[in-house]
Parts: structure tokens; C-alpha cells; sequence
């Protein structure tokens, strides 16, 4: 599947784009770049791609407002790539919707590990059509369910409702450590594969977004509830559904 996969460089230094270009084309995948978001956008209009590596800090049009646009009606991956001073940013790029991000100067070797991932997950996601829905996996809590195969959260409606990478990685672990109160290392260790620093705070924005698409009252919430000083604790009691 890799092979076949198509990658988005979005970057305005040249040698970040050259290097990236000739990693992911030793690799087999289709190769695609643009300095400005503007290009970029005229490249997914007419390629097919499976994700972006997508710098923040662009010309014109910066990488936050790109992903934040993007998200309205696309599931394209999207991995920031940031510096290291960029925190701020890169935890608003996470609120935008974008799935990862990578530090400035990153290692060429975690960039293609993550990006692999992502494209897996993402086709797995797409490559799921509409008509098979009756064999899709669920898994139910509360009013909602979660289609495991298609990354939806549906409510009781049958409205759906999809989910980022990281929104739905971070679901599906909470769901499977129901009842249980689990720290932000062990929630990225679960959904991001990373070690923790104290600093780190993408569970938190991660958790966020999950409450506002799970109508859960941030201030007064019922189904993810906050454990001071610990972490996150998953309410409702889950049923796999099939």
C-alpha cells in the first residue's frame, strides 16, 4: 500500500523540500511539493493525496488557516511540521484538525515512520464503502457509537459525524480503558507512539475537541471527566457492536 501511497511536501526552504522529496521517493511513494499554500491547494485539487507534510510558518497563506480550510471537508492526513519554539502554534494547528506534527530538524526516519502510519490509517478509513456498512465494527457508549472501520462517531439520530487520526485514536483508547484513570505518558503512549514531556499538552487539546463533538460540557463534563493532578477518566461502560 505504501508504494502507492502520494505525498504533499508543503515548505517554502528549498532544502527541506529536496530533502524530503528524494526520502519519500526512495521509498516508492508519489512525490509532490509546493512552497506556498496556494500551490498546495492547487495540487490536491487534482491529485489524489494521502497526506501532507505541512510546514506552519508559509507565506501568504500560513499552514494553521490551510489545515483549519482542509478540515471542513477533507480527511487528508496532516502531519505539521514545526520548530521547536513553534508550541503555541503547533497546539492550534492540533485544535485545527491536523493529525501529527514533527519538530524542526526532524529525523528523516520518524518522519517516514509516522507518515506511514498515518496513510495506513487514513486508507483504512477511505477505502471503506458506504454500501458495507452492516459489517462495520462498533462500538457503543452512552448515546453514541463509534464505527471503528469508517472513524465515525454517530449519534443516536444516526447522525454521523467523522473524526481526525487523533481524534479517533484517542476515542478508541479512552473506550478501551473505560473506568479506568489514565495519565497523559499513557494516553500517548497509546495514541501517538512518543514519549510524553510535562509540556506536551496534545492530550488536552485532543480531549477538547473530542468533548465539543461529543456535546460534553467542557466546564461540567459527563462522559470524559478530569482527574486533577492525574489525568482522564472514561465514563460510560462500552458494547462492541458488529
Amino acid at each position: 500500500m505504501e508504494t502507492e501511497a502520494s505525498i504533499l511536501v508543503v515548505d517554502d526552504e528549498k532544502m527541506t523540500r529536496q530533502c524530503l522529496n528524494s526520502y519519500f521517493e526512495e521509498e516508492g511513494y508519489r512525490v509532490f511539493s509546493a512552497e506556498t499554500a496556494e500551490q498546495a491547494e492547487g495540487i490536491l485539487r487534482s491529485e489524489m493525496i494521502d497526506v501532507l507534510l505541512l510546514d506552519i510558518r508559509l507565506p501568504g497563506k500560513d499552514g494553521l488557516t490551510l489545515t483549519r480550510e482542509l478540515r471542513v471537508n477533507s480527511e487528508v492526513g496532516i502531519i505539521l511540521v514545526t520548530g521547536r519554539q513553534d508550541e503555541v502554534d503547533r497546539l492550534i494547528g492540533l485544535e485545527c484538525g491536523a493529525d501529527e506534527y514533527i519538530t524542526k530538524p526532524f529525523n528523516p526516519r520518524e518522519i517516514l515512520a509516522r507518515t506511514k502510519n498515518l496513510v495506513r490509517r487514513v486508507r483504512h478509513c477511505t477505502d471503506a464503502k458506504p454500501t458495507d456498512a452492516l459489517m462495520h465494527n462498533f462500538k457503543q457508549f452512552d448515546r453514541w457509537k463509534l464505527n471503528i472501520d469508517r472513524r465515525q462517531l454517530i449519534d443516536e439520530h444516526q447522525h454521523p459525524t467523522q473524526l481526525t487520526d487523533g481524534e479517533f485514536q484517542l476515542l478508541n483508547c479512552l473506550i478501551n480503558h473505560a473506568g479506568q484513570v489514565m495519565n497523559r505518558e499513557q494516553i500517548m503512549e497509546q495514541i501517538r507512539d512518543r514519549e510524553w514531556v510535562p509540556s506536551d499538552r496534545t492530550v488536552d487539546v485532543l480531549i477538547g475537541r473530542l468533548r465539543r463533538k461529543l456535546n460534553d460540557d467542557p466546564s461540567n463534563p459527563k462522559l470524559i471527566l478530569t482527574v486533577h493532578g492525574t489525568g482522564y477518566l472514561f465514563t460510560p461502560r462500552p458494547t462492541e457492536l458488529t
